[in-house]
């Protein structure tokens, strides 16, 4: 733009680079913002906006924040989804000849933040990158502040989900052709707040990708990486990577691992089964608090505790593997005192791998390296208490616990124990470090010397007694003169600054010894900052050793905290089975037996196998522990495949492939879907998706709609459930319509569970204990009274339903079992049609053509708007209602 200062040609040229960010533009000691980027961060941050002469005739919009408190400012804006460009002054202003040099030196995105300020300790932060092929989904994960790098493939859009919900990326970069896919992305940025953005097509070229990950890896063939098998995989991972080193302007060194895995390692677990099951976040307030991961989480390091929600994402589907972590468990809990002391150890130890990531990144800052030195410091002694251990995992981690001793003693020897934070204050080397450092270090100690000796002479010299030498950073050293002793002020002492009730002056002398010492410690700050920054390369030149280690002490602390929780909560180890069979003794719910007093949860049993108990229909009254049951069931299941002990005397778990749940509803406004609309949309995907393998928990399916079309689809869906020719999954049910406990004894593999209730008059207690048979009523008007709903519809409904009873269609359904027994016992599989005769047998009372034939007598040339919208209401009820 002509006319532009050079310093704002030099922005608006920076600008047109990093055109999609937000440009933090150094200006001594602000960050600047101009133009629009100026209105955008004045508006978001709410900060003042003002101009500034730029060369053109208006001056330009520009706010700023400065630089000392730029990760606040930087964070508020990265989390409301902008990218944000750091130019920063790349030489020394004192040096530079005309515009001091400005360069960007990284831009920071949602994906890539590493400010401790900004993320969540107890979580990763993702960036995540897919591509689209037209018949695969390649995906990568990265979280840079930990240089965890993971990559896999899925084949459809459901796969595809449930890894962005098991990874929660706060960003997403694509190809094009993602766009293209049919995924609802409005729906991706909406659900997980996450920005997604597309990148050039360079970004996805597969010889480009394989070339940077060979590079990076520094590796002759992906084979050696394990990519070999992953040929989308390795474009996502490429992309990534690409992405980093644009973004980042960095080399990365902390990334040093590539994980691979499929998706059959482990346990898949849905969206809406997360949600339900509440596995790391409650379903209203968003909390932990009432979560699994509230629970089980009792880890003293951040490293634990992101390890541990992964164990929880992720459960285990292989047996050996779910064995090895029990038995080390069961080692700790049998090894008390020494488990309890690795915890004290463990509490000390900060973040390792984000302190290693900002180490690699050059952030680290002089109370980092101290922060990491105590931590290392607890390493020798979990060691010694880990080798006591004999189980084949705590003996694994126990060999790649690199105790560091070499990293902590430069440490020791190198840093002051109180360090400040900024890198160029001086103040960061320890005495004995460097011969050079200490020689200024007497230097600048001698120089003050000097300056008292000067002080005390000139005291005396002039009999000035208030006579005082001081110090700042614009003045140096100058003589402080109060205005009394103004007329006693020698003729070589020259004025500095005059001041309201003083006056500053300097001698020749003073002079000469503000030279030897400033000289002496500007010297000293910048050989410290060397040495510092030295000694912070030296550090991060072990990352991968740093790394090994802090994998180790995340795994000793995950295990300890089962441990701790098992033996607090009184868990037992489970049975691992491949045979299908669940068998829980007295199990108990992990976090409502916490929210509510020990004596006060009732535990009960559950038995769920492939033959004759696949399919459980629990009936019973609402508020009477219907859905806490089912869930601490799909809970104990996971639990126990991820290692944990579980709440329950006894425990047998079957390997499960999956875990369904369908519990609950909620209107999806944003998508226009109502809670029927979401509730078969959910029956819909476990239906798809579902194997003989798999766990359903399913809870009043049907409520949202007419009572009969509902009970037809409860009815329909166990029907196919529990045929094994079709799907043939363990399943618990729960349900209102006491009607479907007449498939017991008809339909192979259904039984029937009921919740206890006491009746006392027209009251009820609930005894929440689960037992054999089925509800005959549903005691509706009971929780209505308990509720509160007033007396005079209470005795209503009495009425009302006295009245209906009459049209009871328990009858009729005994003989919908009937024949659906008999279609069963021809040994095939009904056909639709067949399926749709036997629901809709239930609803013949009123005919189709007794309807047809009133609409075509109907005159609608003579009917008024509200008699003709009467007319409709009329035949809609009779729809609705014919049975």
């Amino acid at each position: 733009m002509a006319g532009l200062s050079p310093m704002m040609q030099h922005y608006v040229e920076t600008k047109k680079q990093y055109h999609d960010c937000i440009l933090f533009y150094r200006l001594g000691d602000f960050y600047e913002m101009f133009f629009e980027d100026a209105i955008t961060v004045a508006r978001e941050l709410e900060i003042t906006l003002t101009g500034k002469e730029c060369g053109l005739e208006e001056r330009a919009p520009m706010c700023g924040v400065p630089y000392h408190a730029v990760d606040t400012y930087l964070n508020r804006l990265v989390q409301k989804g902008y990218k944000v460009a750091i130019a920063e002054q790349v030489e020394d202003p004192k040096l530079a000849k005309g515009l001091v040099k400005r360069e960007v030196i990284r831009v920071v995105t949602p994906g890539t933040i590493t400010s401790a300020q900004a993320l969540d300790e107890t979580k990763n932060n993702y960036l995540m990158g897919i591509v689209y092929l037209g018949d695969m989904f390649g995906v990568a994960a990265a979280d840079i502040s930990t240089g965890d790098f993971l990559v896999t493939e899925v084949q459809n859009e459901r796969e595809l989900w449930d890894e962005v919900h098991k990874f929660t990326p706060s960003e997403i970069i694509c190809n094009e052709a993602f766009y293209m896919s049919g995924i609802d992305l409005e729906e991706l940025k909406i659900r997980y707040h996450v920005t997604i953005s597309s990148l050039d097509n360079h970004f996805f070229s597969d010889d480009s990708c394989r070339r940077i990950l060979r590079e990076h890896y520094r590796v002759g063939s992906l084979d050696g990486l394990g990519l070999a098998d992953y040929d989308s995989g390795v474009i996502a991972a490429g992309a990534v990577m690409q992405y980093l080193y644009e973004t980042q302007k960095s080399t990365l060194e902390h990334i040093t691992t590539i994980s691979p895995y499929t998706t059959g390692e482990f346990m898949i677990i849905d969206l809406s089964t997360r949600r339900n099951l509440e596995l790391v976040e409650t379903m209203r307030e968003k909390q932990k608090r009432g979560t699994l991961l509230w629970v089980l989480d009792k880890t003293k390091t951040a490293m634990g505790a992101r390890l541990l929600r992964t164990y929880i994402e992720q459960p285990l589907v292989h047996k050996a593997q779910i064995l090895e972590r029990q038995e080390a468990v069961e080692e700790l809990n049998n090894s008390y005192i020494n488990r309890e002391e690795i915890c004290e150890y463990l509490n000390p130890i900060y973040d390792l791998e984000r302190l290693i990531g900002r180490i690699s990144y050059k952030t680290a800052n002089p109370r980092d390296l101290i922060a990491f030195r105590n931590s290392l410091e607890m390493l020798p002694h979990i060691k010694n208490l880990l080798g006591e251990f004999r189980s084949p995992l705590l003996g694994r981690l126990y060999e790649e616990l690199d105790t560091l001793e070499d990293v902590y003693d430069l440490i020791f020897r190198s840093i002051e124990e109180e360090p400040p934070i900024t890198v160029r204050d001086g103040g960061i080397i320890k005495d004995g470090y460097s011969e050079e450092a200490d020689r200024l270090r007497h230097a600048k100690t001698e120089g003050k010397t000097w300056l008292a000796e000067l002080e005390a002479k000139e005291r005396e010299k002039t009999g000035i007694k208030g006579l005082k030498i001081k110090f700042n950073k614009v003045f140096g050293y100058y003589f402080e003169v109060t205005n009394s002793f103004k007329e006693m002020v020698p003729d070589y002492f020259i004025r500095k600054q005059t001041l309201a009730n003083a006056e500053r002056y300097t001698t020749s002398e003073l002079k000469e010894l503000e030279e030897i010492i400033m000289g002496a410690e500007d010297k000293l700050f910048s050989l410290e900052y060397s040495l510092f920054c030295e000694i912070r390369d030296s550090i991060g030149a072990e990352v991968l050793r740093i790394q090994k280690a802090a994998k180790a002490i995340a795994g000793i602390d995950v295990f300890a905290s089962l441990s701790v929780v098992a033996t607090r909560n009184n868990y037992v180890k489970p049975s691992i089975n491949e045979k299908g069979e669940i068998h829980i003794k007295n199990g108990r719910h992990p976090v409502v037996e916490l929210m509510l007093r020990e004596d006060l949860f009732v535990a009960n049993d559950t038995l769920l196998d492939n033959q004759k108990n696949r399919v459980s229909i629990i009936t019973g009254p609402n508020m009477a522990g219907k859905s806490t049951y089912m869930r601490q069931t799909a809970l104990i299941v996971l639990m126990a495949q991820l290692g944990s002990f579980v709440p329950a005397d006894e425990a047998d778990i079957g390997l499960c492939d999956r875990i369904f749940t369908r519990v609950g509803a909620s209107d999806d406004l944003a998508s226009g879907q109502s809670t029927f609309m979401v509730e078969m949309t959910e029956v819909a995907n476990i239906l798809r998706n579902a194997t003989k393998d798999s766990l359903i928990i399913l809870d009043e399916i049907g409520r949202g709609t007419s009572t009969f079309d509902g009970l037809s689809i409860a009815w329909a869906v166990v029907e196919h459930i529990s045929n094994t020719k079709i799907l043939g999954a363990k399943t618990l049910f729960a349900t209102h319509y006491h009607e479907l406990t007449e498939l017991e004894g008809t339909m192979s593999g259904v039984t029937n569970y009921c919740i206890a209730v006491k009746e006392q008059g027209d009251d009820i207690v609930f005894l929440r204990k689960i037992i054999k048979g089925g509800a005959d009523k549903s005691y509706g008007i009971q929780v209505a009274k308990l509720a509160g709903v007033p007396d005079t519809v209470i005795e209503r409904a009495k009425e009302l339903v006295e009245e209906l009873s009459s049209a009871d269609i328990t009858v009729r359904a005994k003989e919908i079992a009937q024949q659906s027994a008999n279609v069963a016992a021809k040994k095939t599989v009904a056909k639709p049609d067949e399926v749709d005769m036997l629901q809709m047998s239930i609803f013949d009372t009123v005919k189709n053509d007794d309807i047809i034939k009133e609409i075509e007598d109907v005159d609608i040339s003579n009917m008024t708007p509200f008699e003709a919208l009467t007319f409709l209401n009329q035949i809609q009820s009779k729809l609705k209602n014919r049975w």
